[in-house]
């Protein structure tokens, strides 16, 4: 048995203990009101992972993952101090959760920039391989500018190389032009020179006429203070 009784909860949560261990364990557990806490938050994290089923990766998912990979610029290793499991029962389940991120879709984590949660990258593919997809294309700033809509998934994706860097104290502010509403804020797009951006807009895009991009003061606008640097008609 383990000098750290506690650290056995993990194992225990998904059966990994042997007879001798798991007697131990339990009970241990009639006396611990943390371990047994702790048993419960992962056993019910790991029946969530049951339930999640596997599909086949869209066919450009690979090229995605492989053009953003040269974007990206390693970190150096970072040592970190191991804490014994019972101190981070939240670890677990994060972990966990990571783990069923990985598997659904059949997915594996790709350096999608600018994402604004962890489910932005896989709606924003699942728009670029709609077969309602529609592609416009215009100039924005000197550089070129794909928006991709999907009708049927309500969605729109903004795809640009090379944008410039916004001058100090600006950011480019994306917008949704709704009949009757005029122009409505779709997300803020922080950039530098040399990036590859995919950028999901926020905003219901099948009601949209059209989807345009302006540059404006730092923490956006509530409505576009010039005129667009590029306005994609649907």
């Amino acid at each position: 048995m383990t000098a750290d009784i506690h650290s056995l909860s993990g194992a225990y949560a998904v059966d990994a203990l042997d007879d001798a261990e798991r007697a131990d364990f339990e009970r241990h557990l009639e006396a611990c009101a943390e371990c047994r806490a702790e048993v419960a938050s992962l056993r019910e994290t790991a029946a969530e992972l049951g339930a999640v089923t596997q599909t086949a990766p869209p066919p450009s998912l690979r090229s995605a993952v492989l053009a953003e990979a040269r974007t990206v610029r390693p970190l150096p290793p970072v040592t970190r101090t191991v804490v014994p499991l019972r101190r981070r029962p939240a670890a677990w389940v994060a972990g966990l959760a990571a783990a069923a991120l990985l598997v659904v879709g059949g997915l594996v984590w790709s350096p999608w920039q600018h994402e604004t949660g962890p489910g932005t990258r896989v709606v924003a593919q699942r728009v670029l391989d709609a077969t309602d997809a529609q592609r416009i294309t215009g100039s924005v700033s000197g550089s070129s500018a794909t928006v991709v809509r999907s009708p049927s998934l309500g969605r729109a994706v903004l795809v640009a190389d090379h944008l410039p860097t916004p001058s100090a104290g600006k950011e480019y502010q994306l917008w949704l032009d709704f009949p009757g509403r005029g122009m409505v804020s779709a997300g803020l797009v922080p950039v530098g020179s040399g990036t590859h951006l995919t950028y999901l807009l926020t905003g219901d895009a099948a009601k949209a006429t059209a989807a345009g991009i302006t540059l404006e003061p730092e923490g956006g606008s509530k409505a576009p203070t010039t005129e667009p640097l590029a306005l994609f008609a649907f």
